[in-house]
């Protein structure tokens, strides 16, 4: 969505609801958005059993992991060029997501891309 919308939201929970049959005991975390306050929200998850976890206020720790990200995707991709329109710009950061996740290697990750590092706990 080109604006934080309650359909916006609402498309993520659905797509998720499709994937898994089972989401009990889940434990879906996000910030204080009014779109996580909301009724329908809230009745969503609790429909198919979601814990719902919210940030408390002027408390990025329990969110640190993704704002890391944002911070390396703004450095490496959003600052370093300019784009000419906002698909052009979902394109490029749908591709370094990819990259991000699949190419990208990192020394604490003992030099792997994140998949490449999760697949090794996954394997033994």
């Amino acid at each position: 969505s080109t604006n934080p919308n309650l359909e916006q939201v609402y498309d993520m929970l659905d797509k998720a609801f499709e994937k898994f049959d089972n989401l009990d005991g889940l434990i879906l975390h996000s910030d204080q958005g009014w779109q996580y306050q909301h009724f329908g929200y809230r009745k969503r998850l609790e429909d198919h059993h979601v814990i719902q976890s919210m940030s408390r206020k002027g408390n990025c720790l329990d969110n640190s992991m993704m704002e890391n990200f944002f911070g390396i995707m703004k450095s490496e991709l959003l600052y370093s060029e300019k784009f000419e329109s906002a698909e052009a710009f979902v394109n490029a950061l749908e591709e370094y997501i990819d990259y991000y996740n699949n190419k990208r290697i990192k020394n604490r990750l003992k030099g792997k891309s994140p998949v490449q590092y999760r697949t090794l706990s996954i394997t033994g």
